[in-house]
């Protein structure tokens, strides 16, 4: 049974999660989707990948059979297998066309690792995004605790850690952590009408911006201010520029990459 797969639709690519028994629990079929999707978002046609899940539920995280299995394994061999699931994290930061997770039901210990790497989100009402780690003895992985510091306040970034307790997308919304809330069931639609608003855009220069932002929150002010000046210097010169400030001045919309 394929427990993933990876849809090209043309200017996007989408990464369904179909393990839906496990409520989309962590599977070899889906870090082969998520790298399938990646390696084509490399494809100047791409404008955007979409992670989405069928079943009513994002992902579980990684299951306990595997985790259990793992425990015969050397210390070194466990830190390899981490690593494999970091090495999607990592794809996810690198990719050069924004990333949108469609949550629907919730998100759970690396589920939520891995939507909240994306950089951009939508979630159903009544969805959750709960660390659970801490439930069975375990830490987050996958870059969650970063995310968490980002995104949240330190008192609830320690809550959802220390005690796993869960918090709502409306809280996430409200605290500026997704980008918005919809009806049960239209997570995926409203992750498509973003992708659709994307395509319309300058490609390159939302290459540069989503990196740009990204890095912000890693690297010193004085490499910031470096960064964005060799970004507008290389996108004024350029193509999308040229067209951007032309429609502009023309009063219509812009026709970037026609």
């Amino acid at each position: 049974m394929t427990l993933a797969r990876m849809e090209d639709r043309g200017d996007r690519a989408v990464v369904v999660n179909m393990n839906v028994t496990r409520r989309g629990a962590l599977s070899p079929d889906l870090y082969a989707a998520i790298r399938d999707a990646l390696a084509l978002a490399q494809e100047e046609r791409i404008r955007a990948v979409i992670l989405t899940a069928e079943g009513g539920f994002f992902c579980a995280g990684g299951d306990l059979n595997v985790l259990i299995a793992r425990r015969d394994l050397s210390e070194p061999e466990r830190r390899e297998k981490v690593d494999e699931l970091h090495d999607l994290v990592r794809g996810i930061r690198a990719c050069p066309v924004p990333v949108i997770a469609a949550v629907e039901g919730g998100a759970a210990g690396a589920g939520a690792s891995l939507a909240l790497a994306c950089d951009l989100i939508v979630a159903a009402e009544g969805a959750k995004f709960t660390a659970a780690y801490v439930k069975a003895g375990l830490v987050p992985d996958a870059g969650l605790t970063a995310s968490l510091a980002r995104l949240l306040p330190r008192p609830l970034a320690m809550e959802m850690c220390l005690l796993a307790r869960p918090v709502t997308a409306e809280r996430m919304l409200e605290l500026g952590a997704i980008n918005g809330v919809v009806p049960e069931g239209a997570a995926d639609q409203a992750a498509g009408e973003l992708a659709d608003a994307l395509a319309k855009g300058p490609r390159k220069a939302q290459s540069v911006i989503r990196r740009l932002v990204s890095d912000a929150y890693e690297i010193s002010e004085a490499d910031q201010l470096d960064a964005e000046r060799d970004g507008m210097a290389a996108a004024a010169g350029g193509s999308e520029a040229a067209e951007g400030i032309a429609a502009f001045l023309e009063k219509r919309a812009p026709r970037f990459g026609q």
